[in-house]
């Protein structure tokens, strides 16, 4: 609940929020990138001067915000001192009907904008490079994972993102043996990294004439899209072999008479990166460089957790191992995030892509253990 009060004799400087919200510290931010905006040479580098002004943007959005709910707040506390001085229940009833009617929307806008906040990591602006692999089980693995596909592909567009199919191995009955999916829009990562895990389905097999039940898994990866200046990302044209081949359709046939689609190597992590879905190789190839750029990034952000976490004495478990989230369709119906225990029965939205009640759990809960870890600290 948001209680009601006046703006404190105190600094702004001195006023931090949950969420690790400083509002003095973006308010300081916030005077710098205007000044840099007003910069006669800004549009010099348009990317740079795309992502200056997209921050602007936010910042001014997230400062407003604020100050509105900070008025809406004080101007809650003025009424309860109005209710508490009024000797008349019928009167003092009203004003308390009148709080209630203020306050419910008040609270509903600062839980979306906490929410807004725990997006605050140094990737969670970008857009998202997402990857599925169908794990072990065959058919019923690669059935699972195109539906995976299908799942995410969905949630980009209720959120108004996009989202574009960079490769895609189909699998040799049905499904997917793997691909990659870049979703376009402010806070993909952020959101998107939440999904990172294996993801387990059980049902009754469509591909099985004794209609058995079946477990299957697939496994999500999810990386920032890398930019320019993340400068520690440096690819030497030595380190690659770069092969060229025909894009395929479903059932192996070729949907391009040339030779468009690219893979690229890094001999020194042994990665591998292909993209197909552009009829141009060039296209193809600068796609796949950025793809490879994005998976290196994830690497080195992993590295560089794992480092903290072995300071910190916690054990970072890497692997298949790490099943995060049970969808079963049979017996029952249910989909269960085994992070947070957050659960629901209408599993045919969550594979339409309603999988924000998830995300958000995981988000408050990763800030709740932030919280926790600095107070024990």
């Amino acid at each position: 609940m948001i209680s009601g009060h006046g703006r404190r004799s105190s600094p702004r400087a001195s006023r931090t929020y949950g969420c690790a919200f400083d509002l003095a510290a973006r308010e300081r931010e916030l005077a710098s990138l205007r000044r840099r905006s007003e910069a006669p040479d800004l549009w010099e580098k348009r990317q740079d001067a795309q992502r200056l002004m997209q921050r602007l943007s936010r910042l001014e959005s997230l400062v407003a915000t604020w100050d509105e709910l900070e008025g809406g707040a004080r101007g809650i506390g003025e009424l309860v001192e109005m209710a508490e001085a009024v000797e008349d229940e019928a009167e003092r009833s009203e004003l308390a009907a009148d709080i209630a009617g203020e306050l419910a929307p008040l609270e509903q806008r600062f839980a979306e904008l906490e929410l807004e906040l725990t997006l605050g990591g140094p990737y969670d602006e970008r857009n998202a490079m997402l990857l599925l692999h169908a794990g072990a089980g065959g058919t019923e693995a690669q059935d699972w994972a195109e539906m995976l596909l299908r799942l995410y592909a969905r949630w980009a567009q209720r959120r108004g993102f996009s989202a574009d199919v960079l490769s895609l191995s189909p699998g040799e009955e049905a499904g997917i043996k793997s691909a990659e999916l870049r979703i376009t829009g402010t806070n993909a990562y952020g959101l998107l990294r939440s999904e990172r895990g294996v993801h387990r389905l059980v049902r009754i097999s469509p591909f099985d004439a004794a209609h058995a039940r079946h477990t299957s898994f697939a496994l999500v990866e999810v990386m920032p899209e890398a930019e320019t200046e993340d400068v520690q990302i440096e690819i030497r044209p030595e380190e690659l072999r770069i092969d060229t081949y025909r894009a395929s359709g479903h059932g192996g046939q070729n949907v391009q008479k040339n030779d468009t689609a690219v893979r690229i190597t890094h001999l020194p992590t042994g990665l591998v990166v292909t993209c197909q879905n552009e009829r141009s190789q060039g296209r193809n190839r600068e796609t796949a460089m950025l793809v490879l750029k994005s998976r290196l990034l994830e690497i080195e952000i992993e590295r560089r957790e794992q480092e903290r976490a072995r300071l910190r004495g916690v054990h970072v478990e890497a692997g298949w191992g790490n099943q995060i989230r049970s969808y079963v369709l049979q017996p029952y119906r249910m989909v269960k995030d085994l992070r947070t225990g957050l659960e629901t029965s209408d599993t045919q939205a969550v594979l339409d892509g309603a999988i924000d009640p998830f995300i958000e759990a995981y988000l408050r809960e990763q800030v709740g253990s932030e919280e926790a870890a600095g107070v024990d600290a």
